[in-house]
């Protein structure tokens, strides 16, 4: 059984997030993907919660927002999410975990907002609460008149994301892995999971799932065509492969899953030479007036190319003297470009095998003048690091500026020379980009670049005052439309360039800050991180983690010195708070003394007593709330005054006793003690001094020798100014943009091509498509029904199935095959012969059916069940159904399969004259080469899939995998003997048939 739904991404105009929920036999379900999209909006995962409880295993494809967006927020938000087994390419997991931590530094909506349930509750009945409902209920553009905001949750910290991202098993590529389930999934029974290279980011990854007979494989977002950092999809067995044969693991699957995005264009003639070139003839134009080029893109994936492209770009203008680009400067802003940029130097071997070329040359050009440079660039000051770029290697940036402050980013553009500023993100909702297109757009002679495909269905008039558009959705929209005109550029090969004219016209939007909250607002926030207290409380299971609130407004003070007393004093608010709470809300909380078990000791007044007489687990013992252990990624924190000697401690009392008599407003020395007891500079504080001063080296040497290796005030308040909770305040900006608009391909996406050629080459029985939109999908599914059917006999067309299905729609793609179990007698399991067939045990049996038999364990069941029954009867007074006579009670299941057992002697002499024996197996002509190499044979291949062996005996494999072997009549060689040929030709056989399992029949 396999079911395929779709919960996002399916048909969907509004949102490119991908979430896929396959179901198995046996109630395995698999989650594939956790996308979000920039509106960032809870009701996009409420289908996804209801899942949670019954998944078994996650499974990651990208490392983009529409793959794993939401995955930090569901694993802070969702209780039994991290109990959950996830499973992705270490590249996926190392540039996941940079992107959110963009996103969450740069868009406070990815917080999300205070759940409206919580705001209009009985007991937050104050000024806040109707501000704040009110604020929710009309909306952005209600909220923007009246300057109120939202109350946000608090945001997963960067700790938190790395702790989410490491509980993620990498996986590496072509490695069958056998998963582990979750704790509340039915066992897996042999499932594996097998990950092959998508293309279009580093470790994306196509899914191959095998379970029992379905075959499924799932595609999403691949590309067949190979890039300068990005290699193509391994359909034809990976980077640089070619081949007319998809390899064999992922041939006549059951079911495939595959994106229809892309469906609808073709490639550009040229392919990526081209698509570069017209790259660079864009940015020349522009700069040669002096402009400035914002090409917005993603923060982690897409970047590694586009910045790979430009960098290489740059390298080769420096011989030139006239070229503009080496006059003007190359920049990259995110607030994790420098991590994403050091994690792509450590991931080379999951890109093209030419980035793997180009290390290894730099490294070994380099060898032999490693000393020599050295010298040099210490003599010079550090000035000739810069020369010689050609030995560098492949994201060893000579050009390429990073930038991860806002400040100097403005500085950057305001200085007025022309400049490329690479800037995340790709929606212009967040990120550097938005704010480079406030400072960008009002120039005539700069050009925003767009580099992905924002488009949207058409929307009618009316719905489109209701949907919220991103800022480069609008921006699209007026690139498709031109109504302001085309600007023809001349290209460097004699083309024309379209850059389409911005008009003047006023683009609005809505800029999004985080704002402290005020007394009643921070009331209501702290009543609903009670109210979530209580209910996981009473709802927590074992092994389930408690609510962090180290953040929050209950503890917004807490720091790494608190002592215990103190915890203990704050965890007894907490609990003092939420039970006042829950006395006074218990009707709207809906939880009784039943549901809160033992619990109600603390959570209802004036109860002392709990009744343990039957209770098993923690109901038989009082409740008791674990104090929180405190630490950081190196361990829980050690506080050095606890580990003090006698003399130590008499000397820090005489200290803290001369630091209290001390007149009011005299100084003390930084050497002495401070409040408490806690020294200002001890022992205890120089391994974090250490690391905050290494943490500074590395920011001063990752700035490439800029001189802002010091950061400055203003670099400062790019920060967040605050810590703890926060709403979300609304301000509405307009600017004019002047700036010219143009489009380069560079999403890295199948095309229609791509997708027509390769689909019938795959071969699946079931075909499931999703990930476009409605005409992409529908357009796609035509010619897929014309191709399917064209490449098989009539016989055989009716079985490939196509699905098209919408968001929330459950299909049934289950392999189209029937199978029975049964049980073998010990007397016929004695007599196999099993044979290796690689992996596999293959046997051939000649049996006789029987029905299923009774056994000494079926008979005392049966037994057993009627005293039970009859027991029953007697205690309960009740009439019970008579058993019809004849029928005996259901044995167990183990004993109702039928047995196949051996056969009479008069049957088993007439069947053993007609059993034939069988060849088992697939014998490749790679294989077969290196075997008769290895007895002394000469073997190479000739021609298009054709295997000489001696230079007179040719083996070629047809398309049915059948094996062809001619040999010629004579002696190809004149001293050969004759005779030779036929020897060659024999040995061939010989070796086919050692390579294959000879079962005969039984």
């Amino acid at each position: 059984m396999f079911t395929f739904t779709p919960l996002l991404g399916a048909q969907s105009s509004t949102s490119k997030a991908s979430q896929s929920i396959l179901e198995l036999d046996g109630g395995i379900k698999i989650l594939v993907d956790v996308g979000w999209d920039d509106t960032f909006d809870t009701l996009d995962l409420v289908e996804l919660e209801k899942h949670v409880p019954t998944l078994s295993l996650i499974l990651l494809t990208h490392a983009t927002p529409s793959h794993l967006g939401a995955f930090a927020h569901c694993c802070k938000t969702f209780p039994l999410f991290t109990q959950i087994p996830v499973y992705a390419t270490s590249p996926v997991i190392a540039l996941g975990r940079t992107l959110l931590q963009d996103l969450y530094a740069s868009s406070p909506l990815a917080s999300t907002f205070l759940p409206k349930a919580s705001i209009s509750e009985p007991g937050a009945s104050s000024s806040a609460a109707s501000a704040a409902a009110s604020a929710t209920e009309g909306g952005e553009g209600k909220t923007e008149a009246t300057g109120a905001g939202r109350i946000l949750l608090q945001p997963p910290t960067g700790e938190e994301i790395a702790r989410y991202f490491s509980l993620i098993h990498p996986l590496k590529y072509s490695q069958p892995h056998e998963p582990s389930p979750s704790p509340f999934s039915p066992p897996l029974n042999g499932l594996t999971l097998t990950a092959y290279n998508a293309g279009h980011t580093v470790g994306g990854t196509i899914w191959h799932i095998q379970h029992g007979m379905e075959s499924i494989v799932y595609a999403v977002d691949w590309n067949q065509a190979r890039e300068s950092v990005v290699a193509g999809a391994a359909w034809f067995g990976g980077s640089g492969a070619s081949g007319t044969e998809v390899i064999e693991q992922l041939r006549k699957p059951t079911a495939l899953v595959c994106s229809t995005k892309g469906g609808d264009k073709f490639a550009l003639p040229g392919g990526r030479k081209k698509r570069d070139d017209l790259l660079l003839d864009m940015i020349r134009s522009s700069l040669a007036k002096g402009g400035t080029v914002l090409i917005p893109t993603d923060t982690s994936a897409r970047v590694l190319e586009l910045a790979y492209s430009l960098e290489h770009a740059w390298r080769d203008t420096e011989d030139g003297d006239n070229d503009v680009l080496k006059g003007a400067g190359l920049y990259l802003a995110g607030r994790k470009s420098l991590t994403t940029m050091r994690l792509a130097r450590s991931m080379l071997e999951w890109m093209d095998e030419n980035i793997v070329r180009e290390f290894e040359a730099a490294e070994g050009g380099d060898a032999a003048t490693q000393g020599q440079s050295k010298t040099d660039n210490q003599r010079s000051g550090g000035q000739s690091q810069d020369k010689g770029a050609k030995g560098a290697g492949p994201f060893s940036f000579k050009h390429l500026k990073i930038i991860e402050r806002r400040k100097k980013l403005e500085r950057i553009i305001s200085d007025g020379t022309p400049k490329v500023i690479l800037a995340s993100d790709s929606s212009l909702d967040w990120g550097f980009a938005k704010d480079s297109l406030r400072m960008v757009a009002e120039g005539p002679n700069n050009l925003l670049l767009l580099t992905d495909s924002l488009h949207k269905e058409k929307i009618p008039d009316s719905a489109q005052t209701s949907q919220r558009m991103t800022l480069g959705g609008m921006i699209w929209q007026w690139y498709e439309q031109r109504s302001d005109g085309v600007a023809l550029e001349k290209a460097s090969d004699g083309g024309l360039l379209e850059q389409i004219h911005g008009g003047g016209r006023e683009l609005s939007w809505t800029n999004v800050q985080r704002a402290p909250l005020d007394s009643g607002e921070q009331l209501l926030y702290q009543q609903y991180l009670a109210t979530k207290r209580q209910l996981q409380d009473t709802t927590q299971t074992r092994g389930q983690e408690s609510l962090d609130t180290t953040a929050d407004a209950l503890d917004d003070r807490s720091s790494s010195t608190t002592s215990e007393d103190s915890e203990t004093e704050q965890q007894g608010r907490v609990l003092n708070f939420s039970t006042s709470l829950a006395h006074a809300n218990r009707n709207k909380l809906g939880l009784s003394d039943e549901d809160l078990g033992v619990n109600v000791l603390l959570r209802r007044k004036n109860v002392f007593d709990y009744d343990v007489r039957g209770k098993k687990g923690r109901e038989r013992m009082y409740p008791y709330v674990a104090p929180r252990k405190k630490g950081d990624e190196f361990g829980e924190f050690i506080r050095p005054e606890e580990y003090l000697r006698a003399e130590e401690r008499e000397e820090v009392d005489m200290h803290q006793r001369g630091s209290d008599s001390m007149k009011l407003g005299q100084k003390r020395r930084w050497d002495e003690t401070g409040p408490n007891g806690r020294r200002l500079s001890g022992s205890g504080n120089k391994r974090l001094d250490r690391r905050d001063a290494s943490i500074a080296d590395d920011l001063s040497l990752a700035e490439d020798g800029d001189g802002d290796a010091v950061v400055s005030s203003e670099d400062e308040a790019d920060g967040q100014e605050f810590e703890g909770p926060a709403k979300a305040v609304y301000e509405k900006a307009t600017i004019t943009v002047n700036a010219r608009l143009a489009f380069i391909d560079f999403a890295g996406l199948h095309d229609k091509r791509s997708l027509e050629m390769l689909i019938p080459l795959i071969q699946p029985r079931k075909l499931i498509l999703v990930g476009g939109m409605k005409e992409e999908t529908s357009a796609l599914a035509t010619e897929c029904k014309k191709l399917l059917k064209a490449g098989v006999d009539t016989a055989s067309a009716e079985s490939a199935v196509i699905f098209t299905p919408v968001n929330g729609e459950l299909i049934d793609a289950s392999v189209d095959t029937n199978a029975w179990m049964v049980k073998l007698s010990n007397n016929l399991v004695r007599r196999l012969k099993w044979q290796q067939v690689r992996a596999l045990g293959v046997v051939a049996l000649t049996a006789q059916l029987r029905g299923p038999e009774i056994t000494d364990a079926t008979e005392e069941a049966e037994e057993s069940a009627s005293k039970k029954q009859k027991l029953l009867t007697d205690e309960t007074s009740t009439e019970v159904a008579p058993t019809p006579d004849g029928v005996k009670p259901p044995a167990e299941k183990s004993d109702v399969f039928p047995m196949l057992d051996i056969l009479p002697a008069n049957m088993a002499a007439g069947t053993r004259s007609m059993t034939r024996p069988l060849n088992v197996g697939d014998m490749r002509l790679a294989d077969l080469r290196k075997i008769m190499q290895g007895a002394g044979h000469r073997a190479e291949f000739r021609g298009e899939g054709t295997l000489l062996i001696d230079g007179s005996v040719a083996v070629r494999k047809s398309g049915t995998g059948r094996i062809e072997i001619e040999a010629a009549a004579q002696s190809a060689a004149a001293n050969q003997p004759i005779g030779q040929a036929a020897l060659s030709f024999l040995a061939v056989k010989r070796k086919v048939y050692e390579g294959l399992a000879v079962v005969a029949g039984n």
